[in-house]
């Protein structure tokens, strides 16, 4: 099975001038809780901004609203391709203590995201003591 098979197409994506409030608004509006952050013309995949990144680098803070997601965003996120299979995916979300990947195309435009919950939600053959050790590995709190 291929990140192709699981990914949601079409994700929600902001830009780096994107307000930290209009990115919340469109996780709300669209059920979201990563957005892929795009710059220039074609769309090529800069960054990532999580519920979590609102809230601890922009609440948290006490910064404005009008935050651009560029000063909380996290740069140069881990993206995989949608041929790539879901092992290495999986291997992508450990190592980087992800639960979100950005799936792009050639160009490093977004074509889709892959989540933690796809795969343990997938329909392939792995065990379900398997999924759940990759589940936790993504867990493991860091220094661990």
């Amino acid at each position: 099975m291929q990140a192709l098979d699981l990914m949601t197409t079409d994700p929600v994506c902001c830009t780096p001038a994107s307000t930290s409030r209009e990115v919340a608004r469109l996780m709300r509006e669209h059920d979201c809780g990563c957005v892929p952050v795009l710059e220039g013309k074609g769309g090529r995949v800069i960054g990532v901004v999580t519920d979590r990144d609102i809230a601890c680098r922009c609440v948290a803070e006490g910064k404005s609203p009008k935050t651009p997601i560029k000063e909380i965003m996290t740069l140069n996120p881990q993206c995989c391709r949608p041929d790539d299979d879901l092992a290495a995916v999986e291997q992508i979300m450990i190592m980087g203590q992800v639960r979100r990947v950005p799936v792009i195309d050639a160009k490093g435009h977004c074509v889709g995201m892959i989540a933690q919950a796809d795969l343990a939600l997938s329909d392939r053959k792995a065990p379900e003591t398997d999924i759940g050790r990759v589940v936790e590995r993504i867990s493991e709190p860091v220094g661990r």
